[in-house]
């Protein structure tokens, strides 16, 4: 069976760029939008945007809000809606919070936007942002629950890119409002394939004017992985999994995307009826005994290091989980370990299929070819 159906074929107009061009503006205090296109999008759902003349972008979040980007010296529009949010480019002194973000920053040169962190530099996986706090050019502002009001005033913020974490702490949200910083709530991690996820690349590149920056890194992503979409199903069954500090084992639902890329790198993946009670929940967690029933006899095990750290050993497997010992993939020497950095690193999921499917084609690949699974020995 042919797994084509991963993968859409991108339109011509999108190769192309067609999209979101700044054209030049008449000198004016007020302008009003007129509408010119929709943006072209092949994968996300969780966004949309549609695209004015003289360059105006107006951006839809479903339950984060509307944006309107505004070209650096265009004019301001008349008669805005109350809910949509004018964001005037270009954007800097960024407070990001969502860790999944910072990498699309980075694919798009874009770090010098951001000013604030809501992580410390310690708990970056992303080179460029743990480097960039350690010289002082990105700041510690708080986490969501906690930001430091006063550095962010003070920092001259532009805009707060959070993550739905923040709706757990809706007066935060509304305190950064009532000061002036917009809040955009980051979506992508409702998405349910791996290429949705990584098109939210093309969002900042809205917002930070780099259409075609982000246009043409999308592009080269979605040719990495078409070569493998192509190819038979190994037929390799997979269980991709963590185990919590309670002694119960985390998978992710059916539905999720790490399920949806064991498929399209050419395995099985086990717990195929999985769903959870919320759309924006992507793990289930089970009891030992019924992932005991269901994966004894799977053919690859991928341990999910980003929860409680790496597993190199066998040893170390088991002493987590003793019954783990009795595992036909772990017996076979067929178990391995995801890089901490993995779920940071939200442009390189195309790098994880590779691996995936170097696994499930080759058994035993060079390490060296691995970028973010490494073999528990």
């Amino acid at each position: 069976m042919k797994r084509r159906n991963f993968l859409k074929a991108l339109p011509a107009a999108a190769l192309a760029l067609a999209g979101c061009g700044q054209a030049e503006t008449a000198p004016a205090n007020t302008a009003s939008l007129v509408f010119d296109h929709s943006y072209p999008l092949d994968y996300a759902a969780q966004f949309s945007a549609d695209c004015y003349e003289g360059g105006y972008v107006l951006v839809n979040i479903p339950d984060s809000g509307r944006f309107l980007m505004i070209p650096e010296d265009a004019a301001e529009v008349d008669d805005l809606p109350a809910d949509v949010v004018p964001l005037r480019q270009p954007l800097d002194n960024i407070y990001l919070v969502s860790t999944s973000v910072m990498d699309l920053f980075v694919h798009l040169d874009a770090l010098d936007c951001i000013a604030l962190s809501g992580t410390k530099a310690e708990g970056w996986y992303v080179e460029e942002a743990k480097q960039a706090m350690q010289e002082g050019r990105i700041a510690y502002a708080g986490k969501y629950s906690a930001p430091d009001y006063e550095r962010i005033l003070a920092s001259g913020c532009s805009l707060a890119i959070e993550n739905t974490m923040i709706l757990h702490d809706p007066a935060v949200k509304e305190q950064l409002e009532k000061f002036g910083v917009p809040v955009l709530i980051e979506r992508s991690s409702y998405e349910s394939g791996p290429l949705a996820r990584m098109e939210w690349l093309k969002l900042y590149g809205i917002l930070l004017g780099r259409t075609e920056q982000a246009e043409e890194i999308f592009r080269q992503k979605v040719e990495q992985v078409a070569p493998i979409l192509g190819q038979e199903s190994t037929g390799k069954t997979v269980a991709f999994f963590s185990i919590t500090s309670n002694n119960l084992i985390t998978v992710r639902r059916t539905s999720d995307y790490v399920a949806q890329m064991v498929g399209m790198a050419g395995g099985v993946y086990i717990f195929d009826d999985l769903e959870g009670d919320s759309p924006g929940q992507s793990t289930i967690k089970l009891p030992l005994e019924t992932f005991y029933a269901r994966a004894k006899d799977v053919d690859v095990l991928i341990y999910n290091s980003t929860i409680e750290g790496v597993v190199e050993t066998r040893d170390q497997l088991i002493e987590k989980c003793p019954m783990l010992e009795e595992f036909k993939a772990v017996q076979s020497g067929d178990c391995w370990c995801t890089a901490q950095s993995l779920f940071q690193q939200s442009m390189e999921l195309a790098d994880l299929i590779s691996d995936m499917n170097l696994v499930f084609t080759e058994g035993r690949p060079d390490p060296a070819s691995l970028r973010f699974l490494q073999q528990i020995v």
